[in-house]
Formats: C-alpha cells, structure tokens, sequence
C-alpha cells in the first residue's frame, strides 16, 4: 500500500507534527495528518507491524481531533476521528445485498473434491482448471459496499438476500478502511465479502475478562465475533479487539469510459490488489495449484497444522481462479458452482452426563461442573466439563443421565452443546442446584441482577484456598511451582492459612514431606523471592479484586504511585480510570474499606513485596523527545492525574492484542 519512500516520509512527517505542532491550520496539513494515522492503524491492524509508539499516536490523534473540532468544515467521512461513534443505534435496519450472499458446497473427503473437479471440467470443457486454495475463517461474514472510494454500508450476511445494517459497528473495526483509493483501478463501486473474527488470543483475553466480571464465557470465537457485530453501543464493539479478513469481490461497478482492471480478472490479483490499497486479505495464506491433487495436499496440510493458526479454521475454501471462468460456470440457488468448501473433521464426540459437583471460587461463586463419560476429541480425553452457572444447566435443558455433544474447538475449554432428550428413557434425574455452600454450608445468595450463586462466608475454605492459587498464578505473581495440588497439601498441613504465608513458609519443615526435595524447595524458594519485585498491575490482579481482571488491573496501576493510594481514592475518580465502570469502581472501593485488605497489604509489604509502581515514572520516547521540561513539585499530581486519564481508545484495543 505504502511505498518505502512514502513510509518514510509519513514517519518524518508525523515526528516533525508530535515535535512542533500545537495545531494544524492548513486543510493540506490536516489531510497529511489524516494520512499518517491511516498508515499508523495499517501498520498495526493490518500488518501487525506497529511503526508508532502508543503515546505518539495517542498525541496525533489528539491533535487531528483538535484541528477538527476547530475547523468542522474540514471533517471528511473518511477521517480516523469519525471511527469513534456517539450513543446507541436504535436499530438495525434491514438492507438488500447488491449480489446474494450464497452458501458454499460441503466436501468432506478427497473423493468430494475430485468430484467437484471433474464437474467442473465437464461444465467448463476444459482439460484443466486453476484453483485458489485458502483458510475457511470460522467466523461471522459480513458485506461492505464502498462508492467514490468511501465505506459506504456493512451489513451482515442475513437470510443471503438482505442482511442487518451493521455500518457504525462495521466502522469500530481498524483493520477496515474508511475510505480506499479504488478509482485508481478504475472502480466507481464494489462489494466486497469477508469474515469478521477475533483471534484466539483476543478470545481468551474477552472471555478471561467476562470470568473477571462474573460472567459466562462465551463458547467460541464464531459466537464472540457475531455477537459483537450486532451491539447496539458501537463503544462497546470497538472494546472487543475485532478482526476483518476480507475474501471475495461479489460485484464491481467501472467506470465505462475507462478500460477495466487487469488485476481483476482473477481472484488471486483482485485480492493482491485489494491488498495494494489497505484491505486485509488472506493473501499470504492462499495456495494456487493447477491440479486437484495439489488442492487436496494442501487442503490435508492445513487440517494437519489448524492449531497452529492465530484464527480458528473449520475448513478450506477452494475457488476457481479466473473470475471469467466463474461467470462460465455459473451458480444453483444455494451455492456458486465455481468454490466449494473443504470441512475439517468435527472436534465433536457425543458422552453421557454422569452427575454435577459443585466448585467455590475465590469470590465465593458456585460453578457447576458436569462429570460426563470419557469422550476422546481432537488428541484430548475430556471428562469435566464447566456449565458455568445454574441458567446454563436450564438453557440447555440438561439431565442426569443425558445423552449430550461434546465440542472442543482449538485451543477453546469444551462445552456442551447440547442435550438429546428425545434418547431419554425416563431413568435420568433432575438437576437440582443446592441451597447452601458445599464446602462450608453456609446459605448461598444470589444479586437479581447476576446468574451466579454465591456462598458469602468469607472464611469459607474453599475460598481461602482458591484466592491463594489466583495470588500464586503464573498472570498474577507468577510463583512457579506453587500450583493447585500444593497449596492444597499446604492448607491441609496448616502451614499456609492465607495469601501472606506464601512469603514466611516453613521450609525446614517441608524437606520432609512426601515428592519433595533439596531442588523443588529450592525452585520454590527463588520463586517466592522473585514474586516480591513483581509489577504493581501483577499484585492487583492477584489479590483477587472482584471484576478486576489483567486488562483493568494494568489500567489501575497506571493510575496511581502506591497501592495504598487507593484506599483514598472515591467513586467519581476510579470512574475516570480507563476500562473502570460504575460497577468496576464499587467494587474496587469496597476490596479498600475492608480492615483485612490493610492487614494483608500490611503483610505482604513487611515480608518485602514491592506495592510501589515503579513503572509510574517511565517516559514513552518519542512524545517528548527532544524537549526540556522544568517541573515543580507542585505540579506532580496534577501530572499524573492527566498521564493517568488522557488516554485514547486505541490503548483499550492496544490490550486486547497483547
């Protein structure tokens, strides 16, 4: 898309604006701006290759957002500033696809795709044919239309014919150009198909944070990325760390006076020149074979190396080349006649449920955990499988003796799709969810506005040991080799009653016990001592802080220069903290007003743990390179209060991917 002679000039640019400019008051200055942060976000989004700091593009964007404020008459649809919408979408309009969004023929085996090969030979009458191989994206598709190099509309796939006008959230997706230069190919107006996904490591993090928020995780990714494209608060979409690979040109409009494109003549070219202008494409991924016994390797290949993917695949997806040939061989009512899909081998197993135990988290939640006959799925035995929570078990109508469908997609926990009652024979019992706590027996509570029981007792044991296992976890304090199974022995032997005892074990008496030597204790002993200078987002996150998960700790932590400061800290200010809600915020006031909080903080700071952020101070290069600051001390607080809330959106998003 960018020459390296443009890149570099867009990167002296954009020094030469972060350096000098307090503000821009030429409409050819503004459209350079635009330009620079259009190639910030390609960088990042598209060849997740980031040319910027976060703090330089943080003071760009601040001051494309300024200039425009100033001069409204200079705002185009297609700046980076116009990404971010205001308020909620009322509704999604229904809107008709230029061209039907059809299905795609299964195949499941080789035989299937030297059938569809020798059919279309036979349509075609041509001794050979060139087909496009690539990634079937386990996603949701989408449909996006762009006139006059704008996005005009995205909508989703719908009923194939008409789709959910999903523009504004089409919009909070980054990797999706507001605008494109396609007149340069000639193109007054093109449909272009694609597939919005989240990667797996974006789907971990999404669900480790609804986990964090006392929320059900969802499924899949598939689940996440469709969901999330029909939120009504666009805000929210741009949270969720969305993906677009885009695929397949479904129409194009040339401008007759001129010759058409070339490089659309075929699918490879018209995605290499999609490319050229900034689209995320599956380019690198796509294999082209002049033989069927090459797409049928290759097809083998990737259903071999699938995990080994940033997305999660159900298949490939192999096309005839050249888009003339496609015309030639047409379409049927449900699917074109010139692409099939290759389907990858269900990770799906079907078990028994045998009965529910119930497990006591660390804030006291209740989960309940179907023990289900051994099922072997994808290189894995699964026997448990978490249900999350009492509404799952109703949701999916679950019994005693069910016969049910296991999944196990990727790297994704299993879960049970679903039940199949009419196998029942009248022998399977009802699931009935208990009353009281099963580990301490005290009553369980449930707010109106959760799915969760809760056991409130917050000496349950259960608890105590959970939070302990959280505090010594390798995304907490990272305590190697202070796993499940030995902080269980340890509270079992009484020598460990809470978080604190981590750091005043007794080592001496643990030589003697059973598996444990001179090396493991000593593994364990550096382990404890490294946790002590672990980062300040590590020890919030550790302590357990109910709706707090990775992404707000680190948020916290940037926010304040001690832990105790937040003891002090109301409502109104943890609001103002990124990624820190009404909800959020309570909570977090609520962990501080506790005596026990100050002890165990008393605690952890005499036995030598750093409660200090001592990355507070850290200066991002770039934003304030080559100037000469002279601060009073007076002014710190101040100083930080602004470093702390004059964050951008991009930083949310920035999270997700790390």
């Amino acid at each position: 898309m960018y020459s390296t002679a443009q890149q570099n000039q867009l990167i002296k640019d954009a020094k030469a604006f972060i350096q000098h400019s307090t503000s821009v008051d030429s409409l050819t200055a503004i459209n350079i701006l635009k330009e620079i942060i259009n190639f910030a976000d390609w960088t990042y989004y598209v060849n997740d290759n980031p040319i910027f700091a976060d703090a330089e593009y943080d003071a760009l964007f601040k001051l494309l957002k300024d200039t425009e404020q100033k001069y409204p008459e200079w705002i185009t649809i297609d700046s980076p500033t116009q990404r971010i919408a205001k308020g909620l979408t009322e509704d999604f309009k229904t809107v008709s696809h230029l061209v039907p969004m059809l299905s795609l023929e299964n195949s499941y085996d080789a035989a299937d795709l030297q059938d569809w090969d020798r059919k279309c030979k036979e349509l075609s009458g041509l001794p050979t044919i060139e087909y496009c191989v690539e990634p079937k994206y386990d996603g949701a598709g989408i449909s996006l239309i762009y006139e006059k190099d704008i996005l005009e509309r995205g909508s989703t796939r719908g009923d194939i014919v008409q789709g959910d006008d999903i523009t504004t959230n089409t919009k909070q997706i980054r990797s999706i150009p507001l605008g494109a230069k396609l007149s340069r190919f000639n193109i007054q107006q093109i449909e272009i198909r694609g597939e919005v996904m989240l990667t797996k490591k974006a789907f971990r993090q999404y669900n480790e944070k609804l986990i964090a928020e006392n929320l059900s995780p969802l499924a899949n990714p598939r689940n996440a990325a469709s969901g999330s494209l029909r939120i009504k608060n666009a805000s929210e979409v741009a949270k969720r760390g969305l993906d677009a690979f885009l695929y397949h040109i479904s129409n194009i409009s040339i401008d007759p006076q001129k010759p058409f494109p070339t490089e659309f003549q075929t699918h490879f070219g018209s995605l290499k020149a999609l490319e050229s202008l900034g689209f995320k494409t599956p380019l690198s991924t796509i294999r082209v074979h002049a033989t069927i016994e090459e797409v049928i390797q290759t097809c083998m290949e990737y259903e071999a190396n699938r995990d080994q993917m940033p997305y999660e695949i159900d298949g490939m997806v192999i096309k005839v080349n050249d888009i003339a040939l496609q015309d030639v061989l047409g379409q049927t009512s449900h699917h074109p006649r010139w692409a099939i899909a290759y389907k990858f081998k269900a990770r799906q197993g079907s078990s028994k449920l045998l009965q529910i135990e119930y497990q006591v988290g660390r804030t006291g939640s209740v989960t309940p955990v179907a023990k289900i006959e051994p099922v072997y799925i994808d290189g894995v035995t699964i026997s448990s499988i978490s249900l999350f929570n009492e509404e799952v078990i109703r949701e999916k109508n679950l019994k005693i003796g069910d016969t049910i469908l296991v999944e196990r997609a990727g790297d994704v926990i299993p879960y049970i799709v679903k039940s199949f009652p009419e196998l029942r024979t009248g022998a399977e019992n009802e699931i009935v969810f208990p009353t009281k706590c099963p580990v301490c027996g005290e009553g369980l509570y449930k707010p109106e506005s959760e799915a969760v029981w809760r056991c409130t007792h917050i000496n349950c044991e259960a608890q105590r040991i959970e939070r302990i296992i959280h505090f010594a976890s390798k995304d907490a304090m990272d305590i190697r080799g202070l796993g499940d199974a030995l902080v269980r022995k340890l509270y079992e032997k009484k020598w460990i009653h809470g978080i604190a005892d981590i750091y005043k074990l007794p080592f001496e008496q643990l030589k003697g016990m059973e598996g444990w030597g001179e090396k493991s204790m000593t593994n364990l002993k550096e382990a404890i001592e490294k946790s002590k200078t672990q980062p300040l987002h590590r020890i919030l996150f550790g302590l357990g802080i109910r709706y707090v998960g990775e992404t707000t700790a680190k948020a916290l932590a940037r926010s304040i220069a001690h832990i105790n400061d937040l003891f002090s800290t109301s409502i109104d200010a943890l609001k103002n903290i990124e990624d820190v809600g009404e909800k959020v915020a309570v909570s977090i006031q609520e962990f501080f007003s506790h005596q026990d909080t100050k002890l165990l903080l008393e605690q952890l700071q005499d036995a030598g743990v750093c409660l200090q952020n001592t990355q507070k101070n850290e200066v991002v290069a770039g934003a304030l390179l080559g100037k000469t600051f002279f601060i009073y001390r007076y002014f710190t607080n101040e100083a930080k209060r602004c470093r702390s809330n004059g964050r951008t959106k991009r930083r949310k998003i920035t999270q997700w991917r790390q």
